[in-house]
């Protein structure tokens, strides 16, 4: 029988006793010690994070102002209509869109709670999953005319209806003003205030916000048969100006015995005449520690939503994970990720600047490994697009790094929607469909073929670390990826924890970059050794341990004792910001590639990726090229992406690669833009141990997968 979603039901205030914070599912009160959560390394391919679903084919629910009025007969049957075409586009995972900054709209919970309860009710007769997205830690509070008009012009898609001055001094939730539970500004004492975003923050630490997002979660659950749910800005927009409040203050001390400086201090904040995103002195141990206490104060918050919500599979947003920037938001999904299920890279694709996707591939590559050391947990990519071609880019991207699909319109982001604008569902239907019947493949029993392993250091970011170049480790890391793509070489991350895990370390052979690594620890350089004590192989650009992971100074960097052992497989190399190693180790022979390009245009990335034993080999374009709308522009002023076309005029490529690792069979090529045909591909002995590939792609333009015959 199925369950009574009516409008009464969910307008009635539920019952929730007034129990203190902290008392619910041990959830910790401000100040008390959280226990470090990093759960062992989970690498073991046996070892999965289990959840009641995996997206693999993920799209937007959106919603606007007119879903307030749901109970009439036009908002339920606009639900009806979307949800049939959500199965129809064969989308197994709908994610909520829009009311977005949550508790702008606490006065109409029970409206938006039988809203989406209806929705789960449709989605549910179709088997489609749904997800609730939300901001909970903000609220929309423009300053002045100017910021008025820039809310309404760039943020439209969270649904505007915010408070006014008047009405913002009584704005409420579960007794909890909202003006009493924000950040404090330390430059002046107001209201920490996220600028780019035109919105007033709440903060991580204040008891009473902890408890009024605690109150709306559980009402949430008892309302609103959700399956999973994301819970966006686990991080500090309004950034280093914040927060003073005396939750804050209290913190700092009593975990790392200091107090804030009065803003403006140079040996503390740095220079704060830059961008924010710049502020900080990094050779302070106290900015380290109080650039930690931030980053840890929303990690402890987004431990407490996965305790109420229990199995509820739990997602945040995060776009970025290795650039020293982020310290300034503390956003780091690195610390977030012991409490989370599923994880997504925020591919923001709508402009023309999407094209150029190869800088994307370290962010997505990273934020699957922290996934998969997460047990394995499924990862997704989400794509933004105003037309067609950019959702099949979004969706292409996400099957070459082997993650799911969330495909996004973002018509709201635009100061006024386009008239031929597409709704979500009928744009990725087509690939979708073109998917399950040509090449529906298990993204969680995938491997990738991996060659290589770049080391990306945590501690590096964290501690703000840079080399005397000026460059920051995730500057190399990203300069790897991109040459690493370009010469289709399989590679996959190892970050610190691995790092810093011998046993661990030791289980594969393949090289390990280790390019301008300042922050080292002790475990991690003892692993070191004792991997190039096995005669396993590492590449070494200096420099090299000049830190500790906390960022203090060594008194002899760790390479020189490195260095003295002369082990056998330690290759010392020019970092990848001087030239490109890459070209060097594969001339001299010190770096074998499994597959070599011979003939045709070197725009295509080929990715191997092993299912049931089969190699699968995507090909993505490198070599694409915009075409901008005659007339649409981002919020930036960045043309939006109209088409897409290939710089690639020779498509007749020819490979050579190395059976000994990778066997092949038949093998047949195809592609959405090919429709149903299929190609054979040439297999043909070249030396002992090798065979050659022909590969026709003539007609293809942004993204093609070969495999065994279906």
């Amino acid at each position: 029988m199925k369950p009574s979603y009516s409008r009464r039901n969910f307008v009635k205030k539920t019952a929730i006793s007034a129990v203190a914070l902290g008392a619910v599912n041990n959830v910790p009160l401000f100040g008390q010690t959280v226990p470090n959560q990093a759960t062992k390394l989970q690498i073991n391919k046996n070892v999965i994070h289990k959840l009641p679903f995996v997206p693999i084919r993920a799209a937007s629910w959106w919603c606007n102002i007119e879903d307030l009025l749901w109970g009439q007969k036009k908002i339920v049957d606009k639900i009806k209509r979307r949800a049939e075409a959500f199965a129809n586009a064969k989308i197994d995972t709908a994610i909520n869109y829009g009311f977005h900054i949550r508790f702008d709209f606490s006065n109409y919970f029970g409206h938006l709670n039988g809203y989406y309860a209806n929705v789960c009710e449709e989605l549910h007769q179709y088997d489609i999953k749904f997800m609730d997205h939300y901001s909970c830690n903000h609220v929309e509070r423009p300053r002045g005319e100017v910021e008025f008009k820039k809310l309404h012009k760039g943020q439209r898609h969270h649904v505007l209806l915010f408070h006014d001055p008047v009405a913002a001094e009584y704005a409420q939730y579960e007794g909890h003003f909202f003006k009493d539970i924000c950040e404090v500004d330390l430059r002046d004492g107001s209201r920490g205030y996220a600028k780019q975003y035109q919105m007033e923050a709440f903060c991580h630490n204040n008891p009473g916000f902890l408890d009024m997002h605690m109150k709306y979660l559980q009402r949430l659950m008892k309302e609103v048969p959700f399956d999973g749910i994301e819970v966006d800005d686990m991080c500090d927009y309004a950034g280093l100006t914040t927060c003073g409040c005396s939750y804050c203050r209290e913190r700092f001390k009593k975990e790392y015995g200091q107090e804030i400086p009065v803003f403006g201090e140079k040996y503390f904040w740095g220079d704060t005449t830059k961008s924010m995103l710049q502020w900080g002195n990094y050779e302070n141990p106290v900015f380290r520690d109080w650039i930690r206490m931030k980053i840890d104060s929303a990690a402890d918050h987004v431990k407490m939503i996965k305790q109420v919500i229990g199995d509820k599979p739990l997602m945040s947003c995060c776009s970025s994970t290795g650039p020293i920037y982020l310290n300034s938001i503390a956003l780091n999904l690195e610390k977030l990720a012991p409490h989370l299920d599923l994880f997504m890279l925020e591919n923001v694709g709508t402009n023309i600047n999407c094209v150029d996707w190869i800088k994307m591939d370290a962010e997505a590559l990273q934020q699957k490994d922290i996934a998969q050391k997460r047990g394995n947990a499924p990862a997704m990519a989400l794509s933004y697009t105003i037309y067609e071609k950019g959702g099949y880019l979004g969706w292409s991207l996400s099957r070459f790094w082997g993650v799911a699909n969330w495909s996004s319109t973002h018509n709201q982001r635009l100061e006024e929607d386009p008239a031929d604008a597409m709704e979500t569902e009928a744009i990725i239907s087509p690939y979708n469909n073109w998917e399950l019947k040509n090449s529906n493949l298990n993204l969680m029993e995938g491997r990738d073929f991996v060659e290589v392993r770049l080391v990306s250091s945590s501690y590096c970011r964290d501690n703000g670390w840079r080399g005397a170049d000026g460059k920051e480790q995730w500057d190399k890391v990203k300069a790897w990826s991109a040459s690493l793509v370009k010469n289709n070489i399989g590679y996959r991350f190892v970050r610190s924890m691995e790092l810093s895990d011998e046993v661990v370390l030791c289980r594969e052979n393949t090289p390990l970059i280790l390019d301008s690594l300042g922050c080292v620890s002790d475990s991690q350089f003892n692993a070191l050794k004792t991997y190039l004590s096995k005669g396993k192989a590492a590449w070494l650009a200096l420099p090299f341990g000049t830190h500790d992971e906390k960022g203090f100074k060594r008194s002899v960097p760790l390479s020189e004792e490195l260095l003295k052992h002369k082990y056998k497989n330690l290759i010392l190399i020019d970092s990848v910001a001087i030239t490109d190693p890459l070209e060097k180790l594969i001339q001299k022979g010190i770096f074998h590639q499994v597959i070599r390009q011979i003939s045709g245009d070197a725009g295509w990335a080929v990715r191997i990726r092993i299912h049931e034993d089969n190699p699968v080999i995507h090909f993505m374009n490198t070599a694409l090229s915009a075409v901008p709308h005659p007339v649409l522009k981002d919020i930036p002023g960045i043309p939006i992406l109209n088409d897409i076309e290939s710089k690639i005029k020779n498509n007749n490529l020819t490979y050579e690669i190395n059976t000994g690792k990778i066997p092949l069979s038949q093998l047949m090529i195809i592609s959405p833009e090919l429709g149903m045909e299929t190609r054979d591909v040439d297999i043909s002995d070249a030396k002992p141990g090798y065979s050659t590939l022909k590969v026709n792609l003539e007609g293809v333009k942004i993204y093609a997968v070969v495999q065994k015959p279906q």
